[in-house]
């Protein structure tokens, strides 16, 4: 694997600190479980590893620095959301699905924010809450619909919020209505997984950083070929995410699609005062291509979403695009016009995984000395914490504890070769943009 495209710093790296990467390897280890990835998923599981087996030896080989992916990029919500959202998820995969995953994303969230408050994690953690906000009539339709579906399922903590009810939260005259949810832990991602990291290195964890993966042979041992030298490896874990096609036993699972990421200086009070967003509560949009967004403890303004970026040939090269940036702007200003005079400090991408039927999949990959996980579809910040202890059970042939996981184990429809890769992502891109068009075509600055 080669070394991976630099991308602008996100408001969370860049503010992070000094951070001091572990040596990268040179020479041989021996280890009874190696980690490749470096992220959420992969730290989350050498953790927990460790935490049933302490004897294991377990390595995390990571091809930058520990965050330097979609965990230290995202928009930094610990949410239930999978794939596109409940209506979307019930229409793809059947209602009884979405309740298996609603109710593993709610132990997820809660599993993340006892981990954080055991382990006492210096993130940023609160607990605000979500809003998905309505700005058209017809997403006032779209939320009402997945509030209901969600409340006949038995979940009765979602709940319709109307005009003048969810703008005394955060005040905004293009809020219609809004699905309230209870259940969100906000965190700065950069801090938490490199909190996490130290967590697993005080329990005896070896990382190594800045160690991209050359090749990998798998008999008898594993056998982990890296520019500095070799790690041999009776299992393996491919935490990788929306790089996993870059290995060839999960090339054709997933995709990287980018996502793009705007923040503000920190706001005044003249600016803050006419939002009375006093609860920081995590919002998003009822849109395909969904707007995410939330005030820092410092109060920045974070934005992220509208224009997803596609690349041939699953390219990462991809995580700057000026178009998107200037979208983020435009929203922001088209939410909230006492912010139109905000500094935008920080501009950065990133990729996230997606599968054929925007599910997450996660699993046994040939026999049982090597599993995987992907496909969040830019909802991973709960769900790779809950995955990892899946994971470790796997890894440990045990029986779970956990609640079913209804994602592990099961058939991965592949993503055809190009041209017909692109053509497919292109197609479901447009006619969501088509969709989003529809909805916002009556709005000043539709889109915007």
């Amino acid at each position: 694997m080669k070394n991976l495209p630099k991308s602008p710093l996100s408001l969370w790296l860049d503010t992070y600190g000094t951070y001091s990467p572990e040596p990268s390897l040179h020479g041989e280890v021996n280890v009874d479980i190696a980690i490749i990835g470096g992220g959420f998923t992969g730290v989350a599981t050498a953790h927990e590893l460790k935490r049933a087996e302490p004897s294991l030896r377990v390595a995390v080989l990571e091809a930058e620095t520990v965050g330097f992916g979609a965990s230290g990029r995202n928009g930094s919500f610990a949410m239930t959301v999978v794939g596109l959202g409940f209506g979307v998820t019930a229409m793809l995969r059947g209602k009884q699905f979405l309740s298996d995953a609603h109710k593993y994303m709610m132990k997820a969230v809660d599993h993340l924010d006892e981990l954080i408050q055991r382990e006492n994690l210096d993130c940023d953690r609160i607990r605000p809450g979500f809003l998905r906000t309505a700005t058209t009539d017809g997403y006032i339709k779209r939320i009402q619909h997945d509030v209901e579906l969600m409340n006949s399922l038995g979940f009765d903590d979602i709940s319709w919020l109307n005009a003048e009810e969810v703008r005394e939260r955060v005040n905004s005259d293009r809020y219609l209505g809004a699905m309230w949810e209870p259940r969100m832990v906000l965190i700065n991602p950069a801090k938490l997984v490199r909190a996490e990291k130290e967590l697993a290195l005080n329990l005896g964890v070896k990382f190594f950083e800045n160690t991209p993966v050359m090749e990998i042979t798998s008999k008898p041992v594993f056998q982990i070929k890296t520019s500095g030298g070799r790690v041999s490896a009776d299992k393996i874990v491919f935490a990788t995410n929306a790089y996993s096609h870059l290995f060839p036993g999960l090339k054709r699972k997933q995709i990287p699609a980018f996502t793009y990421m705007i923040a503000t200086d920190q706001l005044t009070e003249r600016q803050l005062e006419p939002l009375g967003w006093d609860g920081f509560e995590g919002l998003e949009d009822a849109r395909n291509l969904i707007h995410y967004y939330r005030l820092t403890p410092d109060k920045r303004l974070v934005m992220g979403g509208g224009p997803v970026g596609l690349t041939w040939a699953n390219s990462l090269d991809a995580d700057s695009n000026e178009a998107a940036w200037k979208h983020l702007e435009n929203h922001i200003h088209f939410l909230f016009p006492s912010l139109s005079d905000a500094k935008i400090t920080h501009r950065w991408g990133g990729p996230f995984s997606v599968t054929v039927n925007l599910t997450p999949s996660l699993g046994y990959l040939g026999d049982k000395r090597a599993v995987y996980s992907l496909g969040c579809i830019g909802h991973g910040v709960s769900m790779s914490h809950l995955n990892a202890c899946v994971l470790k059970d796997l890894l440990l042939e045990r029986q779970s504890d956990l609640p079913e996981c209804p994602f592990v184990n099961h058939k991965v429809i592949p993503w055809p070769p190009e041209p017909l890769r692109m053509a497919t992502i292109g197609a479901i891109r447009s006619y969501l943009q088509i969709e989003d068009w529809f909805h916002e075509r009556k709005l000043p600055q539709a889109g915007q």
